[in-house]
């Protein structure tokens, strides 16, 4: 099972609002997930990265491949593998 750690779209129209998710690959964006391990707000300025730091590192050391926007919000969050 290749497991993922990317992000779930909420919020409504025009409006997005993530959670950083951990899910297997191949389940659908919006649908079933291990955990959620954080959030990502782009609608405010500046954008609001809140990352649980423990539980990403513990991901990452089990095998979570990270998306590239992932990657980048995780560099951003100051989490590095």
């Amino acid at each position: 099972m290749a497991v993922k750690i990317r992000l779930r779209r909420m919020g409504y129209k025009k409006h997005p609002f993530y959670r950083v998710i951990v899910a297997d690959s191949r389940s659908p964006r919006d649908g079933r997930f291990i955990e959620e391990i954080g959030t990502y707000d782009p609608n405010s300025d500046p954008s609001t990265i809140k990352i649980d730091a423990d539980l990403a590192k513990k991901w990452l050391a089990n095998g979570a491949q990270p998306t590239e926007t992932v990657a980048k919000l995780l560099k951003q969050a100051g989490i590095e593998k």
